[in-house]
């Protein structure tokens, strides 16, 4: 029996150890620097860094061949240094090398790329610099995806041909590599040797793609849900003087242009408006995550951005805790470790404080879990805890409790309200839910297109409305064009045209009348028809009905018989009980408009 050769095995092994290692650090650093470069280059920068991918190794080899040839510019170095390099083993790992980059360097790009960008904002608000960001959120999370680069960089290395054979020659012992010994039988006619060599380089290569599959598949366990209980409110400490925040800012997008001037104190102030009305992006910039184009944010008598005085403070300079739509929990560390990630303190006073405040918001015992292993309603405790241990002179929520079921929403929104009592801080809420808005928030800033509209105390923005766009926002469902009538004995009367009603009403008549409303649970339903006396009181019929698990809204057309179901004027709303001694009456109905609840309206 042929005794073979294994030198190929060795230096094959050799190669391709080498290759990846500078490859791993070499395109792991390349594409997290691209990853943050978005200057006119990058286009070319990313085609040159994968040309090695769609080039024929022959070419790279030959063009390889011109550079650390004879009469290269490396070649000519490496002569004065008395450094032989071609056809050496060393001549075959700057092959692989450049062969197999493109596969680390796009690896590792996807992997970069698909981080939830927010886990990096919400590091720069807790006050990490960029290099332990990169170390202890971008590096880790990526980590799979490096691995994964890492072992096709090393299987490729293992398979490289042409470019070595160009570079490094075919030297049995010296150069040659597995793939060129299966050339090498193949030329000979050495048929089992040729398979031979090629079952040991699928072997070899199978098995690393097998043993980091493994290492890379998520052993997780089930924890139980502990009961849900109400935090006792922490008080953090307070501020000598009365915390406020002044923003004065314009920031242009394509199609958006956020114009926004506003200060607020002490009390949350919740920010409504439409998706697209600007209230993350106004987030954004108070944070730090955003520049705007021009204007001032000043929080406590401290500048952090002044377009005229060019200052604009780094988000881990701002002193602002963020509590994002989705938490923005690093997955790849404990509730203890996430909570901790911007405190900068002995492990004794680090575990101590940790220990206090997980205790304050009832996740004692919780703190060796990670964020898969919690339900939403610990998730969002543990960003609140993580925002408030810095003792942060500014909260922004972003819509904290959007991922929640409407039990756990509520529960989570009374451990808020407790939360936020004690908190001495200024704090921003953004929500699309009116109602979660006037139950947290003392004052409310409603924006339409980027500007606002309205800001106000929520009892006057709820009550008295002056534009249709805001009484929308607020719930209103009711609205009619309306005409205004010239004074009678100091009487007010409004004609409600697509209501076809004429109305007495008692709010300062707006100088620009478009539309009246009236809120669906404002409309009351009486007994005796109308008479003189009995001013805004018009006869009914239902056109459809609507039922809640607690309310039936009513579609009511006035002074006539509906047509159809959608043949009607107005949405009226009324508890159950109400309405099953409602539904009995013969038609028609009499509804009343309490003159002090019609909202008199501009565009």
């Amino acid at each position: 029996m042929t005794t073979i050769d294994l030198s190929p095995l060795w230096i094959s092994l050799k190669v391709s150890a080498v290759a990846t290692l500078i490859t791993c650090f070499v395109g792991t650093a390349a594409a997290y620097g691209l990853l943050g470069y978005q200057g006119k280059w990058r286009s070319l920068l990313d085609a040159v860094f994968i040309s090695p991918l769609v080039l024929p190794p022959t070419v790279v080899g030959f063009v390889l061949l011109q550079f650390f040839g004879q009469n290269g510019w490396a070649g000519k170095l490496l002569q004065s240094l008395n450094v032989e390099l071609i056809f050496t083993w060393y001549a075959g790992a700057i092959a692989a090398t450049v062969i197999t980059f493109p596969l680390m360097y796009r690896t590792a790009l996807g992997a970069f790329e698909q981080i939830d960008s927010n886990l990096l904002h919400a590091a720069r608000t807790l006050g990490a610099s960029e290099l332990r960001i990169f170390w202890q959120v971008s590096l880790p999370l990526a980590l799979p995806g490096i691995l994964a680069g890492v072992t096709l960089t090393f299987t490729r290395g293992l398979g490289e041909f042409g470019a070595t054979l160009m570079l490094a020659g075919n030297i049995p012992g010296e150069t040659e590599t597995i793939p060129l010994a299966i050339y090498s039988a193949v030329e000979a006619g050495a048929t089992d040797q040729a398979w031979f060599w090629s079952v040991i380089i699928l072997s070899i290569s199978l098995s690393a793609i097998a043993t980091i599959n493994l290492l890379l598949t998520p052993h997780r366990t089930s924890h139980p849900t502990p009961h849900t209980l109400h935090p006792a409110p922490r008080r953090y400490p307070t501020s000598e003087t009365q915390p406020f925040l002044r923003v004065d800012i314009q920031k242009h997008l394509p199609y958006f242009s956020l114009q926004l001037a506003f200060h607020t104190d002490r009390y949350p102030l919740g920010i409504l408006g439409a998706s697209g009305a600007g209230k993350s992006l106004l987030l954004r910039c108070i944070a730090g995550i955003e520049t705007p184009d021009q204007g001032c944010i000043v929080l406590n008598g401290r500048v952090l951005f002044d377009s005229q005085l060019g200052i604009n403070l780094p988000s881990r300079d701002r002193r602002i805790g963020v509590i994002f739509q989705h938490y923005a929990l690093f997955p790849h560390l404990t509730v203890a470790q996430n909570v901790a990630f911007g405190l900068t303190q002995t492990k004794k006073a680090l575990r101590q404080r940790i220990e206090a405040q997980l205790q304050a918001v009832e996740l004692t015992g919780l703190g060796d879990r990670y964020p898969h292993q919690l339900s939403g309603g610990q998730q969002q405790r543990v960003a609140l805890a993580r925002a408030l241990i810095c003792d942060p002179d500014v909260l922004l929520l972003d819509e904290p409790f959007s991922a929640l079921d409407t039990h756990l929403r509520f529960q989570m929104e009374q451990e808020l309200i407790a939360t936020l009592n004690a908190y001495s801080g200024t704090t921003l809420f953004i929500t699309h839910n009116l109602e979660e808005a006037y139950r947290i928030c003392q004052t409310l800033l409603i924006l339409e297109q980027g500007t606002a509209i309205a800001h106000a105390d929520k009892h006057t923005i709820f009550e008295h409305p002056n534009r249709v766009s805001i009484a929308k926002l607020t719930g209103c469902k009711n609205f009619s064009r309306a005409k205004a009538h010239a004074p009678v004995n100091g009487v007010q009367q409004i004609d409600a045209i697509n209501w076809n009603c004429t109305l007495h009403v008692t709010e300062p008549m707006p100088s620009h009348l478009a539309q009246v409303g009236i809120r669906a649970h404002h409309i009351q339903f009486v007994d005796s028809p109308p008479v003189s006396s009995n001013l805004n009181t018009f006869s009914c019929w239902v056109a459809a009905i609507s039922e809640t698990p607690h309310r039936m809204t009513v579609f009511l057309k006035l002074q006539s018989v509906p047509l159809h179901a959608r043949d009607y004027h107005l949405q009226a709303e009324v508890y159950k009980e109400k309405w099953e001694t409602l539904k009995s009456r013969p038609f028609p109905w009499y509804v009343h408009f309490n003159p002090q609840q019609l909202m008199l309206l501009e565009a």
